[in-house]
C-alpha cells in the first residue's frame, strides 16, 4: 500500500477517534421544567452544543413520565428542576391547565429503589429552583412524650434531653435532609434556603453568570462561587448528597426500606415489625412512615400468605403492644394521639370498639385538663363524621357547671348531644370573641339545616354590637348560602343600621352568597347606596352586592 494511502487512512482513523472522544466527552444536561423554562432555556443558549446535550424529561399529559424516562435509562450528568416548592412535598406548577408535578415520594422511591440510576447515580450536579429546596429548618423534632418514654425506660433526664436532640437531627427531614438523601453521592446540589426568584428573574440572573465566562464549571462537579455570589441575595445555597460514609447513612437505609420497590411488601411489613420493636422514641418519629406504608396495603396484599404472616406476628407481638399503647396514652398532641390509635387499629393492636374506646379516652383526658382549643374540637368533630364514635359519649363524665363550657359543650356536640348543640348555637351570638370562633368551628362541621335555628341565630347576631365577634358570627353565616327570607330580611334591616364598615362588608357578603332574589327591590339598593360607610379601599364587595342586585 502506498504511503500517501496510509497517511489518509491514518489521518481518517484518529479523525474518527477524535470524534468519538468528543461524543464520549459530551455531558447530557436533563431538565424536568415543572413550572418555568427560563432556567432551562438560559442553560441551553449558553452552554456550547458541542459539549452538552438537553433533555427534557417531562411528557406533557403523561403522568408516569418519569418512570418513562428511567425506563429509557437516559444518563444525567447535570439535573435541573424548576418549579414551585413552598410545602416541600412536591415540585408544582402555577399554570393555568399544567397537571404535571414532581412529588418528593415519587424521588425518594426511585433513588431508593435505584431504578433510575441514569437521574440519580451519574449526576455531578444538580440545581433546584424552587423556593425552600434546601430549607434547613427541621420538618419534624421529638416532642415532649418522647423524653418522658426515655426516662420510664431509664434514661437520666439528662441523658433523655440528649437522645432526643439526637433523634430530632437524626429524624428532622429538613428539605435539605431530604434532597440530600434522594441525591445520593452527588457531589453539588443548589438549591434555595427561602424564596427563590421566579424563573423571569432567575433566567437574566443566569444570563450573566454565563455572560462572565464561567460556564466551563458547568458538569465539573464543584461548586461554584461565583454562582453562588451572584444568586446570594436570593438565598441560593449548595449542599452535597449522602454518602456511604456520611452520619445520615443508617438512617437513608431505613427511609428506603418504606420505598425501594425492590422489597416485598411483607419485607417492607417486617422491617415496621423491626422499628416497632426498638425504643418507641423511635417510632414516634417514623411515625408518618409507618402510617403512610400501611395505609398503602390494599386489602388483597394483606391477603396474601406472606404479609397476612408479618401482620399476625405484629398483632400478637403484646410486649411491643404494650409499649405502644403506654406511649400513645401519653402523647402530648392529641391530633398525634389519635393517629397512633387509628395506626394500632390497622396493626391488629385495637378491635373497632378498642379504637373508639381509646378515642374517648383521650377526649375524656382534654376535657379533664381543660385543654379544649379549636383544635380539639375541630379533631373531634373529624373523628366523628360518620357518627360511630357519638355512640361512646356516655363513657365520658362531666359535671353541669364543664357540661355548660363552650369548649366542653363543642366537643359534646361534635359527639351528637343535642343539648350541647343548642348551648353551641347560642355560643356564637355571645360578646366573647373567642366563644364565637368555637362555635365557628363546630358549625363548619355540622351547618345549621334547620330553618328556625337559623332564623334564630340571625336574629341573635342582629342585637349583637359591632365588635369583633358579630363579625366572626357574621362570616359563620356567609357559609351557610342562606335562603331563608325571614333571616335575610333581618340582615337587610341590619345593613343601615351597622356603624363599622368591617360589619356591613360582613353583612354584604352573606347577601351576596345568599338568595338575595327574594329581597332586591329597588328601595334596598337605595337604602345600600345611601347608608353604606366610605371604603379607604374603593371598591369591595358591597359594591358587587349592589351591582348583583340591580342585574337581578
Amino acid at each position: 500500500m502506498p504511503v500517501s494511502t496510509k497517511f489518509v487512512l491514518l489521518v481518517a482513523l484518529l479523525t474518527l477517534i477524535s470524534a468519538h472522544d468528543a461524543r464520549a466527552e459530551k455531558k447530557t444536561v436533563c431538565t424536568i421544567t415543572v413550572n418555568s423554562p427560563d432556567e432551562k432555556e438560559t442553560f441551553r443558549r449558553s452552554l456550547p452544543q458541542d459539549d452538552f446535550e438537553f433533555v427534557e424529561l417531562v411528557e406533557r399529559g403523561r403522568p408516569d413520565w418519569l418512570a418513562s424516562a428511567c425506563r429509557k435509562g437516559v444518563r444525567c450528568d447535570v439535573l435541573l428542576i424548576s418549579g414551585h416548592f413552598d410545602d416541600g412535598t412536591e415540585f408544582y406548577s402555577d399554570r393555568l391547565g399544567a397537571r404535571e408535578s414532581l412529588p418528593t415520594d415519587e424521588m425518594e422511591r426511585a433513588s431508593c429503589s435505584d431504578s433510575c440510576p441514569g437521574l440519580f447515580s451519574q449526576l455531578k450536579e444538580v440545581y433546584l429552583f424552587g423556593c425552600n429546596t434546601l430549607q434547613a429548618q427541621p420538618a419534624r423534632s421529638a416532642s415532649g412524650e418522647i423524653g418522658r418514654s426515655l426516662i420510664r425506660s431509664g434514661y437520666s433526664p439528662a441523658d433523655a434531653e440528649r437522645l432526643s436532640q439526637v433523634l430530632s437531627e437524626r429524624h428532622g427531614e429538613s428539605n435539605r435532609d431530604r434532597m440530600r438523601l434522594i441525591f445520593k453521592d452527588v457531589p453539588v446540589i443548589y438549591g434555595f434556603s427561602s424564596k427563590a426568584p421566579l424563573g423571569a428573574t432567575a433566567g437574566p440572573m443566569l444570563d450573566r453568570y454565563f455572560q462572565s465566562g464561567s460556564g466551563s464549571e458547568i458538569g465539573s462537579g464543584r461548586a461554584s462561587p461565583k454562582l453562588l455570589a451572584m444568586f446570594a441575595p436570593s438565598s441560593m445555597t449548595v449542599a452535597s448528597g449522602l454518602s456511604d460514609s456520611d452520619a445520615g447513612a443508617g438512617f437513608r437505609r431505613d427511609v428506603c426500606h418504606f420505598s425501594d420497590d425492590r422489597l416485598s411488601a411483607a419485607q417492607k411489613l417486617d422491617f415496621v415489625h423491626q422499628v416497632l420493636n426498638r425504643g418507641m422514641a423511635e417510632v414516634r418519629m417514623f411515625l408518618d412512615r409507618i402510617e403512610k406504608y400501611t395505609e398503602s396495603l390494599s386489602e388483597s396484599e394483606r391477603q396474601t400468605p406472606a404479609v397476612a404472616g408479618v401482620l399476625d406476628a405484629i398483632a400478637h407481638d403484646e410486649a411491643a403492644r404494650a409499649r405502644y399503647v403506654e406511649f400513645l396514652r401519653d402523647a402530648d398532641q392529641p391530633a398525634v394521639r389519635a393517629r397512633m390509635i387509628g395506626l394500632a387499629g390497622a396493626l391488629g393492636w385495637f378491635s373497632p370498639s378498642e379504637i373508639r374506646a381509646e378515642l374517648i379516652r383521650m377526649i375524656g383526658d382534654q376535657l379533664a385538663k381543660n385543654a379544649i382549643s379549636p383544635a380539639e374540637v375541630d379533631l373531634v368533630c373529624t373523628l366523628n363524621k360518620d357518627g360511630e364514635l357519638g355512640q361512646e359519649r356516655h363513657r365520658l363524665q362531666l359535671s353541669p357547671g364543664q357540661a355548660n363550657k363552650v369548649t366542653d359543650a363543642a366537643v359534646l356536640a361534635c359527639l351528637g348531644s343535642t343539648e350541647a348543640h343548642a348551648r353551641v348555637l347560642r355560643a356564637l351570638t355571645s360578646p366573647k370573641d373567642e366563644d364565637v370562633q368555637m362555635a365557628q368551628v363546630y358549625l363548619r362541621h355540622r351547618p345549621i339545616a334547620d330553618a328556625s335555628e337559623l332564623r334564630g341565630v340571625a336574629t341573635g347576631v342582629m342585637r349583637m354590637s359591632g365588635s369583633d365577634a358579630q363579625v366572626h358570627a357574621l362570616e359563620t353565616l356567609a357559609r351557610l348560602s342562606l335562603s331563608d327570607r325571614e333571616s335575610l330580611e333581618a340582615l337587610a334591616r341590619l345593613f343601615p343600621l351597622a356603624r363599622s364598615l368591617t360589619v356591613q362588608r360582613a353583612i354584604a357578603g352573606i347577601l351576596v352568597r345568599s338568595d338575595f332574589r327574594t329581597i332586591a327591590t329597588p328601595d334596598f339598593v337605595k337604602t345600600l347606596r345611601q347608608s353604606r360607610l366610605k371604603s379607604p379601599d374603593g371598591a369591595d364587595v358591597i359594591d358587587v352586592l349592589i351591582r348583583r342586585l340591580q342585574a337581578s
